[in-house]
């Protein structure tokens, strides 16, 4: 048998070699065009990457400032939408803004009119003919709540929320910092509730100074009931007849608006003193011993009382406040001249110096750990400590007397 001699430039190309030339010459076999090797032209290759499929375009998510086609959003809150609802003093009007009345919430986002401090549900500009204005009906809104809360809870079942409710068994927890009650912190306590029955609220900076009007606040705008309260911890149930499914409409704040401009907390002159006992005043206080040192985010249940007992004693009262946010003692001591009463002196030197006046009684004043309706007692939980220490001390009554 004969072989063809095969130089060596043949072997360059396998594809050539076996497929095109040797088959061919050898056998005259010419190969299919799935084996035979294809070179496209630039032209094809222009045309087949033009007709590959356009690249997307990048996620962008739906911005909450696009209102394009949505109506506004409407709720039937019956109260003020504020920033903060702990930490807003309705009683003292502003004398100023410190910027447009730029809704938080978007706009044209809210069917309710920004006055540049709060959102109430009806427009203040908006009046009868018999010039009044339409109010809420209040009668209305407490046999709501009353009609979602349901029978009160018995002994058993609230020691039984309390207990499901303790860092050991859930992890759970809405934090109730220094801005107060948020407008914000009403839909997180609402998503707690999908879950559970009750939910823990941690308490700490300033609007631990009043916690009687966090335990108000907090029932009066998410409808609620406190059950158990033990220092800065709130256990908020939400009724027995509680629907997640007709839960209120709650809009969220997309930003933090500025405070407004309100009159100045000290004067330069104390209100029955002259300009140098003013002065007096000032110095003496800043050297007077500190009652006590405030630690930053702390509970200040305490303040009001201990400020209060130091008055029957002194007459001016120094707290240090080294390390808190300026911000924080100013409000620390506007809930001072509220509840103590007392009159501010100065804010110096991160101090705050209280006097408490010339007219001021102890007799008069209110204890401002006062608990409120709405927090059960729990006798029965007493009752039962009693009966266990009562059999423990029976058990070892006998290994007594035989020693």
């Amino acid at each position: 048998m004969l072989f063809k001699s095969v130089s060596r430039h043949e072997f360059v190309s396998p594809a050539r070699r076996f497929l095109s030339s040797y088959l061919r010459d050898r056998y005259g076999f010419i190969p299919p065009p799935s084996l035979s090797p294809s070179y496209p032209n630039p032209s094809v290759q222009s045309d087949s990457s033009s007709k590959k499929k356009k690249k997307k375009p990048p996620y962008k998510p739906p911005s909450s400032l696009d209102l394009a086609g949505r109506k506004p959003v409407h709720s039937d809150l019956p109260f003020d939408f504020r920033f903060s609802y702990t930490e807003s003093t309705q009683g003292s009007k502003p004398i100023g803004l410190r910027e447009p009345k730029y809704s938080p919430f978007g706009p044209g986002a809210l069917d309710r009119v920004w006055t540049g401090v709060c959102a109430p549900p009806v427009d203040p500009t908006v009046r009868s003919v018999d010039d009044d204005a339409p109010k809420v009906d209040e009668e209305e809104v407490r046999k709501r709540r009353k009609r979602i809360l349901g029978e009160p809870l018995t002994p058993p079942e609230r020691s039984f929320l309390i207990d499901k409710c303790q860092k050991h068994k859930n992890k759970r927890q809405v934090n109730l910092g220094r801005d107060g009650l948020t407008h914000n912190m009403l839909n997180d306590i609402h998503n707690n509730w999908k879950h559970a029955e009750a939910v823990r609220i941690k308490c700490l900076g300033v609007p631990t100074v009043d916690m009687k009007n966090v335990c108000t606040q907090l029932e009066e705008k998410t409808g609620g009931l406190i059950i158990h309260r033990h220092g800065g911890q709130i256990i908020l149930f939400r009724g027995r007849h509680y629907n997640p499914k007709k839960r209120p409409i709650i809009p969220l704040m997309l930003w933090k608006p500025h405070e407004p401009v309100y009159p100045r907390l000290i004067k330069t002159v104390i209100d029955g003193l002259t300009v140098e006992e003013t002065k007096e005043m000032r110095k003496r206080g800043l050297a007077v011993p500190a009652l006590t040192k405030l630690a930053k985010n702390g509970y200040y249940a305490s303040l009001v009382p201990m400020v209060r007992d130091a008055f029957l004693t002194d007459e001016l009262v120094r707290i240090d406040c080294k390390g808190l946010p300026r911000t924080d003692y100013k409000k620390i001591g506007v809930k001072l001249r509220d509840l103590v009463p007392c009159v501010l002196v100065t804010f110096d030197k991160e101090q705050i110096v209280v006097w408490k006046g010339k007219n001021y009684s102890s007799t008069t004043q209110e204890n401002s750990e006062e608990i409120s309706l709405s927090q059960i007692v729990e006798p029965d939980e007493f009752k039962q400590l009693d009966k266990q220490l009562d059999t423990i001390i029976q058990s070892y009554s006998p290994l007594l007397y035989e020693s």
